[in-house]
């Protein structure tokens, strides 16, 4: 019959009807074709494999969002110097939010998952919520040197952390090259000088250490969701959320000193710092940094962390007049070779060992 000649033809064709899986043919295929499927709903605890020989691409990611995160300290405190801390963070994750609108329907998708939408709120409610409430009044009591110094401890935070919640395991070449780090920063918090700009800096780093241990929980966070949301997504839920987070909290009816400077700015400067922050330093920052974490351990990436503080004292000194002692310099280089031997490969080849 009909059907009988049809399967002849096919035999003589050297071809054969696919099989049906899931109600897709699926084509017949040489035995040198390899297929690789990647499971899209996968459970919230997953966590990518992590490569013993890391792409340069992550740590390129990295090193480009400290640079900008390093200038944050700088914008904060001209911006601060006219707004009210949740008027400048209101304005700054609104231009973020603005750039991140066309991700919003696919995040609202994304949070119908309840195991998803439970980690990434815990994760925005300490980063931008919490975290910048804590950086923004401590900027207030202590200088921008100082407060990036604090935030070097985030590396040695997240460490324990990921040690704890995540299960990743860091090998002993690591843990010497964040002991170095931190060392440096120490060294050179001892090392600073008490200014105009820095009236309370006891208070003021006690309040950027609490800044720390939102930062952890944020990265920890990211670092659990990054195995089944891009990088973007990530920015983009964190952005909507301090948008209205800050928002709310600048219609609170107190006021605030605005923060004194060393230097003379232009009057459009703070607005423009504000902008700044908003779409280069949470948008782009944050998408570098999300982009890193997903591809390296949490650990490892919060490392780069300590180069904040380095970068933040030249910036300080280019931009605000602040100064740098002998000593600095020196604590300085501590904190680059604490961290350059923290990403060496052997510290890469006992990490894997250890996974």
């Amino acid at each position: 019959g009909p059907t009988r000649r049809r399967k002849q033809a096919r035999a003589a064709a050297g071809t054969s009807r696919a099989p049906l899986r899931h109600g897709y043919p699926l084509r017949a295929m040489g035995r040198k074709t390899r297929i690789s499927i990647q499971p899209i709903n996968k459970p919230a605890g997953f966590i990518m494999p992590l490569s013993p020989r890391s792409p340069v691409l992550p740590h390129f990611a990295l090193l480009l969002s400290m640079l900008i995160w390093s200038s944050t300290f700088i914008g904060l405190k001209i911006a601060l110097s006219v707004y009210s801390p949740a008027v400048a963070m209101a304005l700054r994750m609104g231009a973020a939010a603005l750039f991140c609108l066309p991700f919003l329907p696919r995040l609202v998708r994304t949070l119908k998952d309840p195991a998803v939408r439970g980690v990434l709120l815990l994760g925005v409610l300490c980063e931008p919520c919490l975290y910048f409430l804590s950086e923004t009044s401590a900027l207030r009591y202590t200088s921008s040197a100082q407060a990036g110094m604090v935030l070097a401890l985030l590396p040695l935070s997240v460490a324990a952390g990921a040690r704890v919640f995540l299960g990743e395991r860091m090998g002993s070449r690591a843990w010497l090259g964040f002991a170095l780090a931190v060392s440096g920063v120490i060294w050179i918090s001892f090392g600073g000088e008490v200014s105009e700009s820095s009236p309370a800096p006891l208070l003021g780093n006690a309040l950027e250490a609490l800044a720390v241990l939102c930062a952890t929980g944020y990265t920890l966070c990211m670092r659990k969701l990054s195995a089944t949301i891009p990088p973007l997504l990530l920015t983009a839920g964190m952005s909507f959320a301090g948008a209205l987070f800050f928002s709310a909290l600048s219609l609170l009816p107190f006021s605030v000193e605005p923060v004194r400077l060393a230097v003379n700015v232009p009057d459009w400067m703070p607005l423009a710092a504000v902008l700044y922050l908003g779409i280069v330093a949470t948008f782009g920052g944050y998408g570098l940094y999300n982009y890193g974490i997903a591809r390296l351990s949490a650990a490892r990436a919060a490392a780069y962390t300590n180069l904040i503080p380095v970068i933040t004292l030249f910036m300080g000194v280019l931009c605000l007049s602040e100064h740098i002692t002998p000593v600095q310099y020196l604590a300085a280089a501590l904190v680059v070779a604490g961290v350059l031997l923290s990403q060496s490969e052997r510290a890469m080849r006992e990490e894997h060992a250890h996974a």
